[in-house]
C-alpha cells in the first residue's frame, strides 16, 4: 500500500483548493478514528478518507461521475480494492447502488460529518472547533436550514456500523481536533 506521504502527494496533484485539502484532511482523521473505534486498518481507512475526492475538481463534484474518476485514479495508483469500492461507494448516486459495507458506511457518514462540524465550528463566537461540542453538532443535525448541503442521511449511516449519533459526533470532533491548526479551526 501507498505511503501518506506519497497519498498527500497525490491529494495535491489534484486538488488546489485549500477548503477541500483541509476537507480532506479532516475526512482523514475522522476515518482514521472510526478504524480505531471499530477495530480496523487504520492506515486503510485514514487513506480513504484523504483520498475520496480526488476529482471533485476535474468532475467538478458532479454526482452523476463524481468518485467515479477517483476510483480510475486510485487504480492506476495501486490503492487497494477494498479502498477503491469505499471512495467509489461514497457517491451512491455515480454508482447506482447502495452502500451495503461497514467501509462504506463510514466513509460516506465520517466525510460529511467534517463539513457539519466545520459549519457549527464557524457559527461559535470563535470559530474554535476546541469549543464545539457534540451536543451542537447533534442538534444542528435537526435544522435544515443549516448547512443545507449537508446529507443528514449519510451521517446517520454512523448507526448502520454500531455508532449512535452523539458517540459519532463526538469521535469526530475529537478527531478534528487534533489537526484544528492545520485545517484552520
Amino acid at each position: 500500500m501507498k505511503t501518506r506521504e506519497e497519498s498527500l502527494n497525490l491529494l495535491h496533484r489534484y486538488i488546489k483548493n485549500d477548503r477541500m485539502i483541509n476537507h480532506c484532511l479532516a475526512s482523514e482523521v475522522v476515518m482514521r478514528a472510526l478504524a480505531r473505534r471499530l477495530g480496523k486498518e487504520e492506515e486503510l481507512w485514514g487513506l480513504a478518507g484523504l483520498l475520496h475526492d480526488l476529482d471533485v475538481e476535474i468532475t467538478n463534484a458532479d454526482p452523476k461521475v463524481h468518485a467515479l474518476k477517483t476510483a480510475e485514479i486510485l487504480k492506476e495508483e495501486n490503492y487497494p480494492d477494498e479502498m477503491i469500492d469505499a471512495v467509489r461507494m461514497h457517491n451512491e448516486e455515480a454508482t447506482g447502488m447502495e452502500r451495503y459495507t461497514e467501509f462504506q458506511h463510514a466513509l460516506a457518514a465520517g466525510e460529511t460529518i467534517t463539513g457539519l462540524i466545520v459549519a457549527t465550528t464557524l457559527v461559535y463566537p470563535d470559530k474554535k472547533i476546541a469549543s464545539v461540542k457534540a451536543k451542537s453538532v447533534v442538534k444542528r443535525m435537526t435544522e435544515k436550514a443549516f448547512a443545507a448541503s449537508v446529507r443528514r442521511d449519510h451521517i446517520l449511516e454512523c448507526e448502520k456500523i454500531g455508532i449512535p449519533l452523539n458517540e459519532f459526533a463526538e469521535l469526530s470532533i475529537n478527531a478534528m481536533k487534533e489537526i484544528a491548526d492545520q485545517i484552520g479551526l
